[in-house]
C-alpha cells in the first residue's frame, strides 16, 4: 500500500513526483565522496538516477575517483530498467570498503549516460556529500539513494515498504 507523501517544503522535490521507469539527468550540484577523511571522489559533472519513493542516487564519472580508488569486486546484480551492474570496493590510506561501488558496464537503452559512471552506497565510514550538505544513506542497505534537505519522503528501503 502506497503511503501518504510528505508535502514538500519550498526547495524541496518529493520523491513521489519522481517517474517510474527512472529518469536519468544532470545533477548539476557539487559532489565530494571521502574515506577515512581522504577525498576518494569529486565531480560538478555527477548524473542523478530519479525513480518514484527512492532518493536520488547520484552517478559519478569514472575520472572523479582517485587513482586506486576503486577495486573490482566479486559479484554481479540486476536492475531491470538500467541494467547488469558490477561492483567494486572503495579505498583509501588502508581502508576498504567492499562493494561499495556500483556501474552499469553496458547499461540498458535509456541509460546509456551512465556508462563509465560509478554509484556509492552512502554512510559510515564513507562521507558523501552534495553541495556540502552531508548525505543521510537511504535505508535498508540496499538500494543506495542520497537523502538531502532537497527531497521529501517518505523513502522506499526501510522496514515494511518492500510493497511499494
Amino acid at each position: 500500500m502506497r503511503p501518504e507523501p510528505i508535502p514538500p517544503k519550498p526547495g524541496q522535490e518529493s520523491v513521489w513526483d519522481y517517474p517510474r521507469p527512472p529518469r536519468l539527468e544532470d545533477a548539476g550540484v557539487h559532489i565530494v565522496v571521502r574515506l577515512a577523511g581522504t577525498i576518494v571522489a569529486q565531480t560538478d559533472d555527477a548524473l542523478r538516477v530519479l525513480e518514484t519513493s527512492h532518493p536520488p542516487t547520484y552517478y559519478l564519472p569514472s575520472e572523479a575517483f582517485a587513482p586506486g580508488a576503486l577495486v573490482p569486486a566479486a559479484g554481479a546484480s540486476m536492475c531491470e530498467w538500467k541494467g547488469r551492474a558490477r561492483y567494486a570496493d572503495v579505498r583509501a590510506l588502508g581502508h576498504s570498503v567492499a562493494r561499495a561501488a556500483w556501474t552499469y558496464p553496458t547499461p540498458n537503452a535509456g541509460y546509456e549516460r551512465i556508462r563509465d559512471h560509478w554509484a556509492i552506497m552512502p554512510g559510515a565510514p564513507l562521507v558523501c556529500t552534495v553541495d556540502g550538505e552531508e548525505v543521510v544513506p537511504q535505508d535498508g542497505g540496499f538500494y543506495g539513494g542520497w537523502i538531502t534537505s532537497k527531497v521529501a519522503g517518505p523513502f522506499k528501503g526501510g522496514p515494511g515498504s518492500m510493497g511499494w
